[in-house]
């Protein structure tokens, strides 16, 4: 079996990466703006502790089953 097949955009990619060795960089960068952040502990402990649980089912009404046999 050959497992030497790469596809048309892995070389597209690889390539791409060799002739503009700074697109890795730049990628590090823009990730690092919104993902790689410190993390208040106060904060996020605030975060956790104003969650709302969510009912299973968002869409179904809130009837009360003894006010509306009624």
């Amino acid at each position: 079996m050959n497992r030497s097949y790469e596809s048309e955009f892995t070389l597209f990619l690889r390539e791409l990466k060799q002739k503009n060795p700074e697109i890795e960089r730049e990628q590090r960068i823009g990730r690092a703006i919104f993902w790689d952040k410190n993390i208040e502990k106060d904060l996020y402990r605030r975060y956790k502790a104003s969650d709302v649980p969510q009912p299973a089912y968002v869409y179904g009404s809130k009837v009360n089953p003894t006010k509306a046999s009624s």
